[in-house]
């Protein structure tokens, strides 16, 4: 997975998230998009984030995925 350096992470639009109003889940491409999957299911099963946030941010990876 290429780094995501903070000053490009800031330049991503909200599109490019798997939660754009937290901007959370950065997905420029598809290393991201799978990591963000993978960090998804974590959050889930400690209880961070839900069952529902989790869906978005999969569908949204999976969407990255896809078009490869």
């Amino acid at each position: 997975m290429a780094k995501l350096s903070p000053k490009k992470r800031e330049s991503l639009p909200s599109s490019d998230f798997g939660l754009p109003g937290e901007r959370k889940y950065p997905m420029p491409d598809e290393s991201h998009a799978r990591n963000a999957k993978a960090r998804a299911s974590q959050q889930e099963s400690e209880g961070k984030i839900t069952g529902a946030q989790k869906q978005k941010i999969d569908r949204k990876a999976d969407r990255i995925l896809d078009d490869a």
